[in-house]
């Protein structure tokens, strides 16, 4: 670990001593969960009570999305690193929370805690930069026609990614040879069982049900049903996208020994943003994943402490020179993952910034 590393670890398990702090999740993480369970199930509750007319109903859908992205942001996430409680057995409760809205709880801890934690930016090995073939998001990445557009396009195709991970991408994780860095990964029979039984525990409440109960046309149903994964697909994905493919952020490459040239720390510094640190709102609702350079740094820590924590991390970075990249705003950030999409699909109009240290 770099001295950067090594003080910013001691700093800030000193925060949590000093005024005697669990790392975990507070009273407050635990209300913003009730409160996410609520949105998220009164709204589909309410649909299926036929709770208004046919736009009621569209608009409970669309509630629903924010909802689920909100218990993937706040209370899955959270558990699956194993930070939102001390027994294990909490987090692995929760952690189900990603099954029940449509994902593999199993499948995100390899592809993202092991996976990008581990080779965040690295063109080849972290899986998040390989979300479609319609998306270049790294510039080491292969360079196709449809990328010049990719920056009018991307954010329609971001509404798809919750949908596509409920039908599409689990299965294909599952299969994939090589998944980053394992070369012939072999999934425990137990998870394959788990993923088939929980995607049709998802498709009979989320659908089979819906279909059943409700006396809406197939189309109307079907209408709600993808409204409700546009909504949570485009929050989820943007929000996911601001922490790493947005500028000044880096996307470092390998010697030919296949070394880094940075310490793991630092690395995660240089390819990490945060966003909209200060809105109160937005950290509330995006489970501290604005505050990515704290939750790269310390993925055990719950999100709860995250904007407590920051300004340790500022700190301790701008003694030791190291790079501590942050928007002011959502919309900066937004606006500046636009300029990133739109410079590595078009590369020789405008440049992609990439930097490595070393």
């Amino acid at each position: 670990m770099s001295q950067f590393g090594d003080e910013v670890t001691r700093r800030v398990h000193a925060y949590f001593d000093d005024n005697r702090l669990s790392m975990k999740a507070n009273a407050a993480m635990i209300r913003k969960t009730v409160i996410m369970f609520i949105v998220t199930f009164g709204a589909y509750g309410c649909i299926l009570a036929g709770v208004g007319g046919p736009w009621t109903m569209l608009g409970l859908a669309m509630l629903m999305g924010i909802g689920t992205a909100g218990l993937g942001f706040c209370v899955g996430h959270d558990a699956l690193h194993g930070a939102y409680a001390s027994r294990p057995w909490v987090n692995r409760l929760l952690g189900y929370t990603f099954d029940v809205i449509g994902a593999n709880g199993y499948m995100w801890q390899l592809t993202h805690n092991v996976i990008h934690h581990t080779y965040t930016n690295i063109h080849g090995v972290d899986d998040d930069l390989d979300a479609s073939p319609l998306l270049r998001l790294s510039p080491q990445a292969p360079l196709r026609l449809v990328h010049r557009y990719q920056h009018i396009y991307g954010f329609v195709a971001y509404s798809f990614s919750s949908l596509s991970w409920a039908f599409v991408k689990d299965y294909q994780q599952f299969l994939k040879r090589p998944l980053g860095p394992f070369r012939h990964p072999v999934h425990p029979p137990a998870e394959v069982v788990k993923l088939l039984v929980m995607k049709a525990v998802y498709y009979t409440y989320t659908l089979v049900i819906p279909l059943w109960v409700l006396p809406l046309s197939t189309g109307q149903i079907i209408i709600g049903y993808l409204a409700m994964h546009a909504t949570a697909g485009l929050i989820l994905g943007v929000v996911f996208q601001l922490a790493h493919v947005v500028e000044p952020t880096a996307h470092p490459v390998a010697d030919d020994h296949g070394r880094m040239a940075q310490a793991w720390t630092i690395h995660q510094m240089e390819t990490t943003a945060n966003f909209a640190e200060r809105n109160r709102a937005v950290s509330w609702f995006v489970g501290g994943l604005n505050h990515q350079i704290e939750h790269h740094l310390f993925p055990k820590v719950c999100s709860i402490h995250y904007p407590r924590i920051s300004g340790i991390v500022r700190a301790v970075a701008a003694d030791h020179g190291v790079p501590y990249h942050s928007h002011d705003t959502l919309g900066a950030a937004i606006r500046s993952h636009y300029r990133m999409l739109r410079s590595l699909g078009n590369p020789i109009a405008a440049p992609v910034p990439t930097r490595s240290g070393g």
